[in-house]
């Protein structure tokens, strides 16, 4: 029915007050710093595609503020991307993209109507496996708290300057993890032989030279709580701006969303 309306339990849109402030609230950066992976939303000719991320979160850079560079001022995701992935080609023509991270980690646990058929079929008598218990339990321990949808504007860095190098090397340095510590890592590597070599797959991902370097350009997002309560937050330095304008985050002008070095690329 058109009349009929939501349950008085849910919580109406945030997006006609969003907040709008210089930098992410803290709750969203807090958890960039923390969290493992974040997929990254790309489309082109209204195919979506999302891919499961590494990542490195920087506040800030030491380009900010300088013309000259092609990187944006602000908060800035960093990955990187095999040349001929999906990925990479939509972002060279769409470079409109979405960011999702969250603060917990999660196993489903068996549903009642299906526990009995489990438990037959199972060799353990649908006992639940250590790591899914573990996982339950720090789910219960108050480590859930929210996720964040981000939209942001997408760069593939020319390869060999400056800026490409440095965001290089700070993802690499956020991604190497020191002796004895579980690195998941090799789970986005490309091949099964590299994610055997003991760099975590760092060698395909982030090392080789063919990768190209993605920056993205947060602009706004939201806030979900697990009460299902939302917030909506916009960068000052974006607010007032027109998010479809032809030009990229550098401010060069675009052709069908893709840069003069990069529809060279």
């Amino acid at each position: 029915m058109a009349d009929a309306q939501p349950p008085l339990t849910w919580q109406g849109s945030a997006s006609s007050h969003p907040s709008i402030a210089d930098k992410l609230p803290d709750e969203v950066a807090t958890c960039l710093q923390n969290a493992r992976f974040l997929h990254l939303a790309t489309c082109i000719h209204n195919q979506p595609h999302v891919s499961l991320m590494n990542y490195t979160y920087l506040p800030s850079h030491p380009f900010d503020n300088t013309p000259s560079s092609c990187l944006p001022s602000g908060p800035l995701v960093i990955m990187t991307s095999n040349p001929s992935s999906k990925k990479t080609i939509n972002l060279l023509q769409n470079p409109h993209v979405s960011l999702l991270v969250h603060d917990w980690v999660s196993s489903r646990p068996p549903n009642v109507s299906a526990g009995a058929a489990v438990r037959e079929r199972s060799p353990v008598g649908g006992r639940s496996s250590s790591l899914a218990t573990m996982l339950m339990q720090m789910n219960s321990a108050a480590v859930s708290s929210i996720s964040a949808t981000m939209n942001g504007e997408a760069m593939v860095l020319e390869s060999g300057t400056e800026e490409e190098r440095w965001c290089r090397e700070q993802h690499l340095a956020n991604n190497t993890f020191e002796p004895g510590a579980q690195n998941d890592a090799s789970l986005l590597s490309t091949s099964p032989s590299q994610s055997r070599s003991g760099d975590g797959g760092r060698s395909s991902y982030i090392e080789d030279q063919d990768v190209r370097v993605v920056v993205v350009r947060i602009q706004d997002g939201r806030i979900s709580d697990w009460k299902g309560g939302v917030k909506d937050f916009v960068l000052s330095q974006t607010a007032g701006a027109d998010h479809t304008a032809n030009t990229d985050i550098g401010g060069r002008p675009m052709v069908n969303g893709v840069t003069g070095h990069n529809r060279a690329s």
